[in-house]
């Protein structure tokens, strides 16, 4: 099948703007690693060691988080489930939520422990009512780890808990992170909470970038003496979300300072551009042996980009055609490829559907564009 390339500037999607200055290089923050990350492109603006691979601490119960919230959305637990503290979460080390052995709490305590107060003795205990065990639990976490694309990734446990085989890189954990919002939007607005009261015991939410940048919606603190101080942090500004993830500092204020500084410089540097959307034609194209002869083609979901700023004028976008297209085409079949680039470099290229159907033409429409197409050829 012969191929036709056709391309066009994508003007009326994208506001035609002044040639974009020099992108400066990311601010040269204290930290051993980090990565900056928009969320709806999945892009990453800014990294440094950002597959390195470290210990995640106590930012390991994100997963743990997102494991308990898709048990909740399978129906495989429920939020006022009652759940028995055993004596080896009630025993576990560092921060904790004060549940007590031998007591049930019910679930949603459980995981505003986890979330707000970073309670290990809560992180335990809920591995053990969803799983039966933390080890059954950590292979939940790898399970859903993979499937994310979290490559260097493992897990041991689901508190954060020193393990000299619990690895994660902060490429991995902003992949998560983007996930947990994505994938539980009801749920993720607690980890805006800034404090939480179990047992007669007020806890504040360690993310200090809660109470100093109200864009700011989450997500986790960790700390050990090994893993340093870390912090993976979301915002959101004029419905642009940012993720960063910052492992490594010397401080809670070094941890905080870093994010902080990475959010700013991708705010100010860089914007999104949202191009088509879901049924958005991409293009008319004409269609052979069909009861029309235009067939409307797009995508199947808005293609979104981070660019440097001002950089929307230079986009283009091309598509290829598997032609010449022949009726009958049904509504989502597959008709080509399109394919988004700056200055030349592709950024995406995915699929392009038909959007409509287009059934067979009539004997004598058939029979003319069989003459068409032949002397095409």
């Amino acid at each position: 099948m012969m191929l036709r390339l056709l391309a066009l500037l994508i003007v009326a999607t994208v506001p035609a703007l002044a040639a974009a200055a020099s992108v400066p290089e990311p601010p040269d923050i204290e930290a051993s690693s980090y990565v900056l990350m928009d969320f709806h492109s999945g892009q990453v603006l800014a990294t440094r060691n950002g597959r390195t691979a470290v210990e995640p601490a106590s930012i390991t119960k994100v997963m743990t988080v997102y494991v308990a919230f898709d048990e909740l959305k399978a129906g495989h637990i429920a939020l006022d489930d009652e759940v028995l503290i055993s004596e080896r979460a009630w025993r576990s080390e560092g921060s904790r939520s004060f549940v007590e052995v031998g007591k049930r709490v019910r679930l949603e305590d459980l995981l505003h422990g986890i979330i707000i107060q970073s309670g290990n003795d809560a992180s335990i205990a809920l591995a053990e009512h969803i799983a039966g065990d933390e080890s059954v639990f950590a292979q939940l976490m790898n399970k859903h780890a993979k499937r994310l694309g979290m490559k260097d990734t493992h897990f041991t446990n689901a508190s954060g808990l020193p393990d000299p085989d619990l690895l994660t890189t902060a490429h991995d954990i902003a992949l998560l992170s983007q996930a947990l919002i994505r994938d539980f939007p009801d749920l993720y607005p607690w980890f805006k909470d800034t404090e939480f009261v179990y047992n007669g015991i007020r806890q504040r939410n360690r993310n200090l970038l809660l109470y100093e940048d109200r864009t700011v919606d989450g997500i986790k603190t960790g700390h050990t003496n090994a893993a340093g101080y870390c912090l993976a942090a979301s915002a959101i500004r004029d419905d642009r979300r940012l993720i960063t993830v910052v492992m490594g500092t010397e401080s809670p204020r070094a941890r905080t300072r870093a994010s902080r500084a990475l959010l700013e410089y991708g705010y100010r540097f860089f914007e999104t551009a949202q191009l088509f959307g879901a049924d958005q034609p991409v293009d008319t194209l004409r269609i052979y042996k069909g009861a029309s002869e235009q067939l409307k083609v797009g995508v199947t979901a808005p293609i979104a980009l981070s660019l440097p700023r001002d950089a929307g004028s230079r986009l283009q976008v091309s598509h290829t055609v598997e032609g010449p297209l022949e009726a009958p085409v049904q509504v989502g079949q597959r008709v080509g490829t399109v394919t988004v680039t700056l200055d030349g470099e592709t950024l995406r290229s995915q699929p392009m559907v038909a959007l409509e159907t287009i059934a067979e033409g009539s004997l004598w429409q058939r029979a003319a564009d069989t003459v068409r197409l032949w002397l095409a050829d």
